[in-house]
């Protein structure tokens, strides 16, 4: 039995083992016991993934993927021990999943080679639920994987890249050809790693805060005194020099200070 690639899923299975072992080997195996891998496909990172101590769950939306998996991994015949399995098999969306219902109480890394077409609202997700997520890994298409690593300073800093790093520590991995897939994409893939950072909350508004950098973000070309005056800022506020810049310019710390002083603004 084999899958067929369904375009309107954004599916391209990859292919090549040795890439497939780098992303599972990508894992830290630090502080959780469960890996989320989204869609699986056809297994290949999978197996690598049982070879682990973790206890592992797919949640795959195409039903043919699912079957596939149910015939190659027959859950009966993986377990971690008498109490509990190490694999689960979830038909479903995860976009649409509540991590807390699917693994209530407990620390999740999510793993996969994730669809082009929803990446980026997989990661968004994830930065949601960050305080069930310690560790996220996984491949996407090499611009997206870098601008979520991507600094200040440069074009495609944005706001992935400020979300992102303001909860997890990023680390852009290594890249991967299209060669590697059936069928192969038109564009090159990187791979990336997400640890949480000790510290993951904020020490100002989370709400302001991401108003203030999707806001500046939305006009990324005009100064900050510009693209945030819908904030209605004090012509006090407006004479500071961070008012100036561009919000590539700021770094994940400067847009926290950002969102301290508007919010104490006419303080």
């Amino acid at each position: 039995m084999s899958v067929r690639a369904k375009k309107h899923l954004g599916q391209h299975f990859l292919t090549d083992e040795n890439v497939a072992k780098k992303i599972a080997d990508s894992l830290t195996e630090k502080g959780y016991d469960n890996v989320l891998e989204i869609g699986p496909g056809m297994g290949v990172l999978t197996k690598y993934l049982l070879q682990k101590k973790s206890k592992v769950t797919v949640m795959e939306l195409d039903r043919e993927s699912v079957a596939y998996l149910h015939e190659t991994f027959p859950v009966e015949h993986i377990k971690l021990d008498t109490s509990a399995d190490k694999f689960k098999i979830i038909e479903g969306d995860f976009l649409k999943q509540n991590l807390q219902e699917v693994f209530p109480g407990k620390q999740v890394a999510i793993i996969g080679n994730f669809p082009y077409n929803i990446s980026t609202q997989i990661v968004f997700k994830a930065i949601e639920n960050r305080e069930f997520v310690p560790e996220f890994s996984g491949m996407f298409q090499k611009e997206v994987a870098q601008r979520i690593a991507e600094k200040a300073g440069s074009k495609v800093y944005g706001i992935l890249s400020v979300l992102t790093q303001a909860f997890y520590d990023v680390e852009y991995l290594f890249t991967v050809p299209p060669t590697v897939f059936n069928p192969p994409p038109k564009v090159d893939s990187g791979v990336i790693r997400l640890i949480r950072k000790e510290n993951y909350t904020l020490p100002v508004d989370e709400k302001l805060f991401f108003r203030v950098v999707k806001t500046a973000f939305n006009q990324r070309r005009k100064m900050l005194r510009s693209s945030l005056k819908s904030f209605n800022l004090s012509d006090t506020l407006k004479e500071d020099p961070i008012f100036v810049m561009r919000p590539e310019q700021l770094s994940v710390q400067e847009f926290i200070e950002l969102t301290d002083k508007i919010a104490n603004d006419g303080i």
